[in-house]
């Protein structure tokens, strides 16, 4: 899906609506950077101004005018309502159950929602060295909700993990409950492709709705296991103008104020 195809927005951009879309006004989001970062800050300036956006950095009630580098970027504090330290975010509000969503992303998930950032092939002689683990596995052993934003492909949507670094709904059914984790775990899966949702009993990954111009064979083709899809398939409602005019600005500031500091 691009720009090119005639429908006047990106695959990114409407991955960034969708995950927008699911936050609520006065929801407590455990913020990453990229899409995550895009998705919770377009929220806060459109229909969620109340959006209270955590970053593992330790800023609390975070405000950008622009989005960050890294969660660690000055621009975070500055417009933060409170400032903390790193364990005070994890034991206080994290670990507490005060974090409604945690955003992850990830290499690669399997059928169950269970995700890999660690290494792609053996541990002790990976492929891939990936990024490692961050605070990805306390968000989401912790947070109420996980929402999990990735491009669809069957390099990352794989039969088996190579490295579990982040527990989703473990073997499926009531497995993650066995392991004593006190947040609900993946609720929902978007790529670029459409929208999966866990099966209330199996806790398999469905597909649930496919963005507009997508189709289930691309979505079955990208998957490396066979993808259940849901009897009553949606279509997700394309971004709106505002929408898009929103986000675009947000990026067009950040650009700009990047190119600034450089120069």
């Amino acid at each position: 899906m691009t720009e090119g195809e005639g429908r006047g927005y990106t695959a990114d951009e409407m991955m960034t609506v969708a995950a927008s879309r699911r936050l609520g006004d006065g929801t407590v989001c455990f913020v990453g950077i990229g899409i995550p970062s895009q998705a919770a800050n377009l929220a806060r300036l459109t229909h969620a101004p109340g959006c209270v956006l955590i970053y593992e950095s330790g800023t609390i009630g975070a405000k950008p005018e622009v989005l960050p580098l890294s969660i660690g970027d000055g621009e975070l504090a500055e417009h933060a309502d409170s400032v903390v330290s790193v364990p005070e975010i994890f034991n206080y509000w994290l670990q507490a159950g005060r974090v409604d969503v945690g955003f992850l992303g990830a290499a690669q998930i399997d059928r169950f929602g269970n995700l890999n950032t660690t290494v792609v092939g053996s541990y002790e002689e990976p492929k891939v060295r990936l990024p490692g683990a961050g605070g990805a596995p306390e968000i989401a052993a912790s947070a109420k909700e996980v929402f999990v934003v990735l491009r669809q492909s069957r390099r990352a949507f794989v039969e088996k993990l190579a490295f579990v670094t982040s527990v989703g709904h473990a073997e499926g059914g009531d497995s993650r409950e066995g392991l004593g984790y006190t947040g609900g775990g993946p609720s929902v899966v978007i790529t670029d492709l459409g929208i999966l949702e866990p099966d209330p009993e199996t806790r398999e990954l469905t597909l649930v709705a496919l963005h507009p111009g997508s189709t289930v064979e691309e979505a079955r083709e990208a998957t490396g296991w066979d993808l259940k899809v849901a009897e009553n398939l949606g279509t997700t409602e394309p971004p709106g103008e505002g929408e898009l005019r929103v986000l675009r600005d947000l990026k067009e500031r950040t650009a700009a104020a990047r190119k600034e500091k450089v120069g």
